[in-house]
């Protein structure tokens, strides 16, 4: 499946902050460092919730730059406890509405 506007997109373990498997990217969008700086971003999130005592799950973090989205998608079935997706998307070339659908479905077809 391709999603339109994408920059990249990468499968990561928020455990360790590797990397799984990627596609696009490049000198633009380095996805090694995006992975693992994201992984602080989805700790730090379920850090706060807990702390809030808020007994619920994260779907998904929009973080809306000048030119780009940048969508981290936690992995909820038990089939990928503790992944995310994160996709990079050109703001200009995107439907922020249909890459979520998008990333939704390509979770929903997940085998690992």
């Amino acid at each position: 499946m391709e999603i339109t506007g994408a920059v990249g997109v990468a499968i990561v373990d928020y455990d360790s902050g590797m990397m799984l498997g990627s596609s696009g990217g490049g000198p633009q969008l380095d996805l090694e460092v995006a992975a693992a700086g994201n992984t602080e971003v989805v700790r730090a999130k379920m850090a706060t919730m807990r702390q809030l005592g808020l007994d619920d799950t994260i779907e998904d973090i929009l973080i809306t730059l000048g030119t780009q989205y940048h969508l981290i998608r936690l992995v909820t079935s038990n089939k990928g406890t503790g992944l995310f997706f994160y996709l990079a998307l050109s703001k200009s070339q995107s439907n922020l509405a249909m890459a979520r659908r998008q990333l939704a479905a390509i979770e929903a077809e997940l085998t690992l």
